[in-house]
């Protein structure tokens, strides 16, 4: 089927050798974007440790009313853990800019129509993202946390009381792979309408695969969380409710078949 005039490509021919020196132009850029926002997350790694360890702090000082530690035994295991914090900040921070390099790169080759087509994609993805790792911090890790913590003992009684003294370096990776596994599950409606829009899936397909979906969404959610029912279910119940939007996104985006065939 051919272009309309108006659905050019708004980029003129340019040897291999330009593509390539435009192409370590953006990742330089790119690249810089990291360093900078990497040594800001450095030096402000305590603050953003102790944001992401504010929800097992106010479990544990509401459950014992006094002071809780956080302990490392290795030497080095701080410090590393801290470049961590770093890491993972600075990739949040200068995720905006990769993205937007990126498609500085290759939107030129692309015609008006997929430009317009991709960039609510574009929009929403971060978003969506955003959006999980919101749910993982203020909803489930409060509920996770005070879980895990009720099978502490105190005490008394002639036992040995049985106490959480958590390490930096294992919290850490913990709470970031909780993050990044709920803000990639916020991913399933683009995915979907994605696929939709260029035919792989159909919104008839999705409607019908609704029951195996739902399988797989609580087996995906067993897999990539804590073996808690808590985070299990908190993420589970989200995907239903996005392949559900994601069904309602595919039928707005997907062209009417039918309308073709008239035309």
């Amino acid at each position: 089927m051919p272009r309309q005039e108006e659905d050019q490509i708004d980029d003129k021919p340019m040897p291999l050798i330009e593509h390539l020196l435009e192409l370590r132009t953006r990742l330089l850029w790119s690249l810089g974007a990291f360093i900078i926002a990497f040594a800001i997350c450095y030096y402000f790694s305590t603050q953003i440790y102790g944001f992401l360890a504010r929800p097992l702090a106010q479990i544990l000082h509401e459950q014992s009313g006094g002071e809780r530690r956080m302990i490392f035994t290795a030497l080095y295991e701080a410090f590393f853990t801290y470049l961590k914090v770093a890491f993972f900040g600075a990739v949040f921070i200068s995720f905006p800019m990769w993205a937007t390099q990126l498609w500085l790169f290759i939107a030129p080759g692309l015609y008006r129509s997929e430009k317009r087509a991709l960039l609510p994609f574009l929009l929403a993805s971060p978003i969506l993202f955003i959006m999980g790792a919101a749910l993982a911090y203020y909803f489930i890790f409060p509920l996770a946390w005070k879980f895990f913590i009720s099978f502490e003992t105190p005490p008394g009684g002639g036992a040995l009381p049985v106490q959480l003294e958590a390490k930096v370096s294992e919290y850490l990776s913990l709470v970031m792979h909780m993050i990044l596994a709920f803000g990639a599950a916020f991913q399933l409606p683009v995915a979907l309408t994605l696929l939709a829009k260029v035919g792989i899936v159909s919104v008839d397909g999705l409607k019908k695969a609704r029951r195996y979906a739902i399988v797989g969404m609580f087996a995906i959610s067993a897999i990539i969380t804590p073996p808690d029912i808590i985070s299990q279910i908190g993420l589970a119940l989200p995907l239903i409710l996005l392949y559900e939007i994601s069904i309602l996104a595919a039928g707005w985006m997907t062209p009417k078949r039918d309308d073709e065939d008239k035309n």
